[in-house]
């Protein structure tokens, strides 16, 4: 069902699973974006993590504005290649070695290029960045340059940044007011991650709401993945993990958008065990919590 709030939306992340056939799709497709159709007949919007490991096909990117109606909203993951403070060694006693294409504005560029087709259509282009240690990441201090120099490159460049920015960190002690005092100076969206090892997002939201910007992305990602997935055994149209906090996470999404900002909402299957039935019951509250509201305003 799709939202009636005009400033809120619900995806999920990614949408190539055959065990939605019943759920969402009416049967299993041949390939991935052949299910975007069906798809974006239920919802508004997606999250894209495929382009996580690569730089897409231009061809992919003009199949995914084909396949989906006017209207229709994507979030993109960037490429890991460019949040990547190193470079991956299978020898974990291998001295770090600096990865080049590190915030590198000409690989950006090439993303760019590669999703104009779809550029329209892209709410946020998502940064997610691994949790960084010291020896990735001195501190925040030193986070926050690295991305300052990267948007100020993009800003005196002609890449420019056409397409609003988002970062997801995977550091819990990263997220002061200070952190988002920044962002918002620099007009970058905060990506809420869900995820395990890290603050809930409502306790977060709850100390820096009146930072938040414009263009706000939620993730809810969930737990311990290899758990979830014992249980599931790769079928993912069932709640096996039901959250007990559910309803602190509707709050928080009915107080953001309350009023002019833009909210995305995906669900990742891993949440509760089925991204589809999770926004069922996060919608359920939502329209729960607008009820009372209605009610309480009719007695005024």
């Amino acid at each position: 069902m799709k939202s009636q709030n005009p400033n809120l939306q619900f995806g999920t992340c990614s949408w190539n699973y055959d065990s939605w056939a019943g759920l969402v799709y009416a049967k299993k497709a041949p390939y991935s974006a052949a299910y975007l159709k069906e798809y974006s007949a239920k919802y508004d919007t997606v999250e894209v993590d495929s382009w996580f490991y690569k730089i897409p096909d231009p061809e992919d990117a003009l199949e995914y504005r084909l396949q989906t109606p006017d209207g229709f909203t994507f979030a993109c993951k960037l490429p890991e290649s460019l949040s990547l403070t190193h470079e991956r060694s299978r020898d974990k006693t291998a001295p770090l070695v600096p990865n080049p294409t590190f915030l590198s504005t000409d690989l950006y560029a090439q993303f760019l290029e590669a999703t104009k087709e779809l550029s329209p259509r892209i709410f946020l282009l998502e940064l997610e960045f691994e949790y960084l240690n010291k020896q990735k990441m001195p501190g925040i201090d030193s986070f926050m340059k690295s991305v300052e120099r990267f948007v100020n490159e993009l800003e005196t460049s002609r890449v420019g940044r056409p397409v609003p920015l988002a970062i997801e960190t995977r550091n819990g002690n990263y997220l002061t007011r200070e952190y988002f005092r920044f962002l918002k100076d620099h007009d970058i969206a905060h990506v809420f991650s869900e995820k395990l090892y890290m603050p809930h997002i409502y306790e977060v939201y709850e100390k820096v709401g009146d930072l938040i910007g414009e263009r706000v992305a939620i993730r809810l990602l969930g737990g311990d993945r290899k758990e979830i997935e014992e249980k599931t055994k790769g079928n993912w149209n069932e709640i096996v993990d039901p959250k007990p906090d559910l309803a602190n996470v509707a709050d928080m999404i009915s107080d953001l958008a309350n009023g002019s900002r833009l909210v995305k909402v995906y669900l990742n299957n891993h949440y509760e065990g089925s991204a589809p039935k999770s926004i069922e019951r996060l919608e359920a509250l939502l329209g729960e919590k607008s009820g009372i509201q209605k009610n309480s305003s009719s007695k005024i």
